[in-house]
């Protein structure tokens, strides 16, 4: 039996549903329920019914998933899988700057550990962060952990004051604007799109900037017929699955993120033979760091 039944077998037995981010191997996104962005998983893990949450993704998404489901059990295919940008960030500086400006929300970009979030008013993400800060009372914005995605967000919103947090995605950072440049150079017609985790340099070169979801759906409705992507390459099977009659060309150095290849169909069919690799959130911080979440869904309704 091929890997992809067995999988959909153990699913149908074991009353599981797989979930997977667009920049995990585009094998298993193919055998994935849900796909999608960060945003699009936290408010369709909060209506399952499923008994088992397989998420193909990164630490933080599969404590996000519990925290939002915390009566399901949430595996991952391989626990190692973590995201550098969701440690980048500290209680300690928090709590400085919440005794240095009066007036000041804690903004938690989702891509960040559960220990992040409970010390934050709100969580948001890519898709969402414009929306909710400019949704938020307090005049004084402290972005945990992100810059770029934070520069991007203060000049959408700018009745607001951003103190900045030095946290970044090592994977985004690293697209570099001369290889931009030289690939819009090779193919003088496309359009360039760009995710905000990404210098500033590259989104001011970029004719679209958003969110794994947003550029999705720009690239749907576009009359382009040629496209630079920004971000991730694993959103390349989803862009060519949506638009097979269109080109989508990558920097030089593609970008991959090496924690989300760590999913794969091998060690997907394994979490869901063994029933291991469960997330676990402690008890004392569970409350505390599932309201910013919670909190997320109800402002970006």
């Amino acid at each position: 039996m091929e890997i992809a039944d067995r999988i959909k077998q153990l699913k149908k037995e074991k009353n599981a549903v797989i979930m997977a981010h667009y920049y995990v191997p585009g094998e298993v996104q193919a055998v994935a329920d849900y796909i999608g962005d960060s945003y699009y998983l936290s408010k369709v893990a909060e209506e399952l019914k499923e008994r088992i949450i397989v998420f193909c993704g990164v630490s933080f998404m599969g404590e996000s998933a519990k925290l939002l489901s915390p009566n399901k059990k949430v595996l991952m295919p391989d626990r190692c899988a973590d995201c550098p940008m969701a440690h980048m960030a500290d209680r300690e500086t928090i709590r400085k700057m919440r005794e240095a400006y009066d007036d000041l929300a804690v903004v938690c970009y989702i891509n960040s550990t559960a220990e992040l979030k409970q010390y934050a008013d709100v969580c948001v993400t890519s898709a969402n962060a414009v929306k909710i800060v400019k949704a938020l009372p307090q005049k004084y914005i402290f972005f945990i952990p992100d810059r770029n995605l934070a520069r991007y967000v203060a000049e959408q919103a700018p009745e607001k004051t951003f103190v900045y947090n030095e946290g970044f995605c090592p994977v985004h950072e690293e697209i570099r604007p001369e290889e931009v440049l030289a690939e819009q150079e090779r193919h003088p017609g496309a359009l360039i799109l760009a995710h905000p985790e990404c210098r500033k340099e590259v989104l001011e070169r970029s004719d679209y900037v958003g969110s794994t979801s947003g550029i999705l759906r720009y690239v749907s409705q576009s009359d382009g017929r040629e496209f630079i992507v920004c971000t991730e390459e694993g959103v390349s099977y989803k862009l060519r699955q949506d638009n097979p009659e269109k080109t989508f060309y990558f920097p030089k150095t593609v970008p991959v993120c090496t924690d989300m290849k760590l999913n794969t169909l091998e060690k997907l069919l394994r979490v869901l033979e063994h029933e291991d690799n469960e997330v676990h959130v402690p008890e004392s911080l569970q409350q505390e760091a599932v309201e910013p979440l919670k909190k997320m869904l109800e402002l970006a309704k």
